[in-house]
């Protein structure tokens, strides 16, 4: 990679992601504070309860789906560790999108399956 270029990202990468982690870590804390506050002032009714629920029920299989979606890509690097493959070859993009959205696919039918029931 070219120094020029890697002293440019490498700064925007860390900010960045330094960045994008206090967004998210201030969205969570600013949405906790604003339910309980709703719960402590008795803004809370059943509608406003069912739409709690239901951003809760969202999140329940969560692990599940980054577990699956992490442990397919890290199959597929594994597998193309024993594949050779030349440095201009586009196999290993095409393995790592098929395994991503393989996972993605067992993701689907396993909350299709349990919901179902």
């Amino acid at each position: 990679m070219n120094e020029a270029l890697k002293d440019v990202l490498m700064p925007l990468t860390i900010i960045g992601s330094f960045g994008a982690a206090i967004y998210f870590f201030t969205k969570v804390m600013t949405d906790y504070v604003l339910k309980k506050r709703m719960i402590e002032k008795g803004f809370v009714n059943d509608d406003t309860q069912a739409i709690f629920k239901q951003h809760t029920s969202d999140n329940r299989f969560s692990s599940l789906k980054w577990g699956l979606i992490i442990f397919f890509a890290g199959l597929s690097l594994v597998i193309l560790e024993y594949i050779p493959t030349g440095p201009e070859s586009p196999l290993p993009y095409g393995l790592f999108a098929l395994s991503v959205s393989l996972g993605f696919l067992v993701y689907y039918y396993i909350i299709k399956r349990e919901l179902n029931k």
